[in-house]
């Protein structure tokens, strides 16, 4: 069969047993140690699609039931075999040749104008909010944490996240005012007001992640120091002290990347300090999947730093500060795994089957690219001025040892690798 010679093209490491509409069964691969995964293909439609259009027809063939992990594989076994190998070798004639035709069109796809920026926030953030509640930890962060050890709680790292961030925003003084843009469902902003004296604007193009802000703020006793607003970046005007982006630029476009630090420019006073931080590829350029593009983020693209940096030039910035997180958001998406699988009855309730498995192969994917495809995130540091921070990093370790956060619970003595096993274990 057709698929049969593909699959075994891809598969260099590890093992996939393969059971076809027919009921025949091929295990491929072998020659080389690796992950083991068994998939079964219940229709030739959905054998047709593997051939022809794999990376749109994988994700909907499991969300649709027309392939299905089996024999005791879950869909994250059968993902972790497949980017392993797409990563060390292995390839796929129609993938490559989509790439080639995503990258020519990729400025096309990504022009972000305000409005359809809007529309993109909306098909993902604009969910029932409950979701979120459901998987997330309970101050909605919905982006990497910090786990300086690794053996941190989700609440624990995401508390650590805002601290390691706001020791980047040299808040030296109380009263600064702060610019947070995509600033989310408000954790950070009520934390950089609340913990550190800030006046702080967020802004955001979700209806959902405003009034749930708002009504954030308000229970918080901030709302004279923490306001939010439905607002594009690019309608910003006012000089500020600071401005902080937590997983917002992922959604900025690569059109529009000299005009988002050109906006950080002219928002940021003369002896002002930013920081971005974003979803990365250590890799080189590339282009978004066609299924995340479809089913989660239209408009997203994560960026090499290679394709950052030159805008931060053109824009007349400063970079005084930049950090690789590699694994982190690995770690954070593995709790997300964990919690999903834990409330995936709730979730389902919620919406519907098919839903569930969209989720599920879009967690499991995203943890892979951390863990086999090159993602990491990064943290840049933006001034305008040459002599506006300090002439050494030490500055930033010691707000973060000095940070008096509330109390969180005891550190967990849980490796990775045993985060990992209890999402394979919820999801059984």
């Amino acid at each position: 069969m057709l698929i049969d010679s593909i699959f075994a093209r891809l598969i260099r490491q590890g093992r996939l047993t393969l059971r076809h509409p027919d009921g025949t069964r091929r295990v491929i691969g072998g020659s080389a140690p690796g992950p083991e995964a068994a998939l079964a293909i219940n229709t030739p439609e959905a054998a047709r699609r593997l051939v022809w259009n794999p990376s749109l027809g994988f994700g909907e063939g499991y969300m649709d039931g027309g392939i299905e992990p089996i024999d005791g594989s879950t869909i994250y076994d059968v993902l972790d075999l497949m980017l392993l190998n797409l990563a060390t070798g292995g390839s796929h004639p129609a993938m490559k040749l989509g790439e080639g035709l995503r990258w020519a069109g990729r400025r096309l796809r990504d022009l972000n104008t305000a409005g359809r920026s809007r529309r993109n926030v909306a098909h993902h953030y604009d969910l029932n909010g409950t979701l979120y509640s459901l998987f997330l930890d309970a101050d909605r962060q919905y982006s990497c944490a910090y786990f300086p050890t690794g053996g941190e709680t989700l609440e624990e790292a995401q508390v650590l996240k805002k601290r390691h961030i706001a020791s980047k925003l040299k808040l030296d003084r109380p009263g600064l005012e702060v610019l947070d843009i995509g600033s989310g469902w408000g954790g950070l902003a009520i934390i950089l007001a609340r913990d550190h004296g800030a006046r702080v604007t967020g802004l955001t193009l979700s209806e959902e992640q405003l009034a749930e802000s708002r009504a954030r703020a308000e229970a918080a006793g901030l709302s004279d120091r923490v306001r939010f607003e439905l607002m594009d970046y690019r309608d910003w005007t006012r000089p500020m002290d600071r401005i902080v982006s937590v997983g917002m630029f992922e959604h900025v476009g690569i059109n529009h990347y000299t005009a988002f630090f050109r906006t950080v420019r002219d928002a940021l006073k003369e002896d002002g300090v930013a920081l971005v931080h974003a979803i990365g590829q250590s890799e080189g350029p590339t282009t978004t999947n066609p299924w995340l593009t479809k089913y989660i983020f239209p408009g997203g693209y994560s960026p090499a730093l290679s394709e950052v940096v030159p805008a931060v030039e053109k824009a007349g910035l400063w970079i005084t500060d930049i950090e690789i997180l590699r694994l982190h958001y690995a770690m954070t998406i593995a709790h997300w795994r964990a919690r999903f699988a834990a409330n995936r009855n709730a979730i389902k309730a919620l919406y519907d089957e098919r839903f569930c498995r969209m989720f599920e192969f879009y967690l499991a994917a995203s943890e892979l690219c951390f863990r086999r495809w090159g993602h990491m995130n990064w943290q840049v540091q933006l001034t305008r001025r040459v002599d506006a921070l300090p002439l050494t990093r030490d500055y930033m370790l010691d707000a973060e040892r000095a940070a008096t956060y509330p109390q969180y619970p005891p550190p967990s003595t849980a490796t990775p690798a045993e985060v990992g096993e209890d999402v394979e274990r919820a999801g059984d």
